[in-house]
C-alpha cells in the first residue's frame, strides 16, 4: 500500500498543477488517515477484551501516574486471608495469598507471581524495576531481587490502592467447622 502510494505520487507531472495539486493531496490524505488511524488505535485505545475499572483520583495517582501510597497505610499490608490479589484497574489475577510474606517494608510483599500476570520494566529511576500487570498496564509498584525475605529470594513491593481481593471460597470440610 505505501508503495503504491508512493509511486502515485512520484508519477504526478508537475505541469498540471490544479490536478496535481488535488491528487496529491488525495493520496496524502489517504495515507495519513490510514496509517495514522492504525498508529492512534495502537497506542490510546485500550484492548478491546479489556474492560478497564473507573478509578478513584487516588487510585489514578498510584495506578496510572505511577506513584506511590504512604507506607503502613495500604489495606492489604497486614492483611492474611486466604485468596487471590487481582489487579484493580482490570481484575486479572497477580498474586495468591501463599506466596505473601511480612518484609516489615509498609507494603504488601509476595515473593511470587502469577504466571505471566505481572511484567518487569526498567524504573525511569534507573536503579529500580517496575512492575506492572500485565493486561492493563497499571502500575502496582517495584520487585527487588537478593534480599534474602524468602527462599526464592525475590520481594515484590506492591501498592495495596493497585490490588483488591478475592476470598478462597471455603471447602465443604472448613463449612462445617
Amino acid at each position: 500500500m505505501r508503495r503504491t502510494l508512493v509511486r502515485q505520487f512520484l508519477s504526478l507531472r508537475v505541469c498540471d498543477c490544479t490536478q496535481t495539486v488535488t491528487k496529491v493531496k488525495s493520496v496524502i490524505d489517504a495515507f495519513l488517515t490510514r496509517y495514522t488511524l492504525r498508529l492512534l488505535m495502537v497506542l490510546w485505545m485500550p484492548d478491546q477484551k479489556t474492560e478497564l475499572h473507573k478509578l478513584t483520583n487516588e487510585e489514578e495517582s498510584v495506578i496510572v501516574n505511577k506513584g506511590t501510597e504512604m507506607p503502613f497505610t495500604g489495606k492489604y499490608y497486614a492483611f492474611w486471608e486466604r485468596g487471590t490479589y487481582v489487579c484493580k484497574r482490570c481484575g486479572t489475577a497477580l498474586y495468591r495469598s501463599e506466596s505473601k510474606f511480612e518484609a516489615d517494608c509498609g507494603w504488601p510483599s509476595f515473593d511470587d507471581e502469577i504466571s505471566g500476570a505481572v511484567k518487569r520494566l526498567p524504573d525511569s529511576d534507573g536503579v529500580r524495576t517496575e512492575i506492572q500487570c500485565a493486561k492493563c498496564g497499571a502500575h502496582l509498584g517495584h520487585v527487588f531481587i537478593g534480599e534474602g525475605f524468602t527462599g526464592k529470594n525475590t520481594r515484590h513491593c506492591v501498592n495495596s490502592i493497585s490490588m483488591d481481593f478475592i476470598p478462597d471460597k471455603p471447602t465443604p470440610n472448613e463449612e462445617k467447622r
